[in-house]
């Protein structure tokens, strides 16, 4: 750790003296009041289109982030490289900690993120990189969810009549194609790739975040309520190319719910019946979803259970202490059923029997 106790606001506070963050827009991510500054009015304008569903009033801000539009900054520290998650092996972010922060930088666009006791800053082309500007808001609330006492899943997540369902799966299981699917079956969208759950009494409650699906074009042309996104010529163009290969074609998409399913269709809390879990394979193999007892199935721990990451602030020291094991996780799921699908992977039979769950009372 580098000694510099007031350095990190000392240089947050430099950035802000230096540009005058006179934009704004305020959010309000369930509960969470967000207000966002920037010296750059196209960047509101598009964090403005992205948040469509989720811009607040002018209450006092839960969390501030200022968002400062200039070329990359040069700082000359000693930086740890991030190492890749596993089973990649790209280099995306470095980082250097401080007794009071943290400041992350992005390796192949140079945008740097300054954040520690409630100052959040992000410094660069944020225009030209408004994705990461969205991530860093959406991981200040994650922040400050699981503060509250949340635990974080790597899941999608979707709802019916006050019944919320989580899909998490391995990687490259399909959990957002399969939400997507369910949605045409007339619930709301929760979230594409992360859920904070928490204690509700007896039950769970699951909470979402604001960030848009993002799917490839195999995606796109398999669901008709998607197929807008793409023009008529770049529909046909990718259904010419074999399903195999589309299955793996790196061309992501934002999917904006209002557009492609209808008014008020965004949700960002439930209480949550379930959890299903993919653990299923592209082959020929008979579509199979079983009901689990989780505290045996440890094997399917990794497919649900995500690492804060980066971008994550641990508590104050006047906080209670947080509790991110395999046994914290134990104890909430105690509260919800957990299934498991396997065999081969069928997107129709799946949203199936995700309606059949959600449409259930548990007994």
């Amino acid at each position: 750790m580098v000694d510099r106790p007031m350095e990190i606001s000392k240089l947050i506070k430099e950035y802000k003296g230096k540009y005058r963050a006179t934009q704004s827009l305020a959010l309000l991510f369930d509960g969470c009041a967000i207000k966002v500054f920037s010296n750059s009015r196209i960047l509101i304008e598009k964090l403005d289109r992205y948040f469509g569903d989720f811009k607040g009033a002018s209450l006092e801000p839960d969390i501030v982030v200022t968002a400062l539009e200039t070329r990359a900054p040069d700082l000359n520290m000693d930086f740890t490289i991030k190492q890749p998650d596993k089973g990649k092996t790209k280099i995306k972010e470095e980082y250097v900690d401080f007794p009071s922060g943290r400041i992350v930088r992005k390796k192949l666009t140079g945008m740097a993120f300054l954040f520690g006791g409630g100052e959040n800053l992000a410094v660069g082309p944020c225009v030209d990189n408004d994705n990461q500007i969205v991530n860093f808001i959406i991981n200040r609330f994650i922040q400050w969810t699981l503060h509250r006492g949340s635990l974080l899943m790597h899941a999608a997540g979707v709802m019916s009549d006050g019944r919320g369902l989580a899909i998490a799966g391995f990687s490259g299981m399909g959990k957002s194609t399969l939400s997507l699917h369910i949605m045409n079956r007339g619930v709301s969208f929760i979230s594409n790739d992360r859920v904070m759950v928490s204690a509700n009494g007896d039950g769970v409650t699951m909470r979402g975040v604001p960030k848009l699906p993002r799917v490839n074009p195999g995606t796109i042309i398999s669901n008709k309520s998607l197929e807008s996104i793409l023009s008529p010529k770049e529909r046909e163009k990718i259904r010419a190319i074999p399903a195999e290969k589309l299955w793996d074609l790196e061309q992501k998409y934002d999917v904006f719910i209002d557009d492609c399913f209808g008014n008020d269709k965004f949700k960002l809390s439930v209480r949550m019946k379930a959890l299903v879990v993919l653990n299923w394979r592209r082959n020929s193999a008979e579509f199979k979803i079983r009901k689990v007892n989780i505290a045996d199935r440890r094997d399917l721990f990794p497919a649900f259970t995500k690492s804060v990451g980066l971008f994550y602030e641990p508590a104050p020291l006047k906080e209670p202490g947080q509790d991110f094991s395999d046994e914290a996780y134990l104890r909430l799921l105690d509260n919800c059923d957990v299934y498991e699908m396997t065999g081969g992977i069928n997107f129709d039979k799946a949203a199936t029997a995700c309606i059949e769950i959600i449409g259930q009372d548990r007994r």
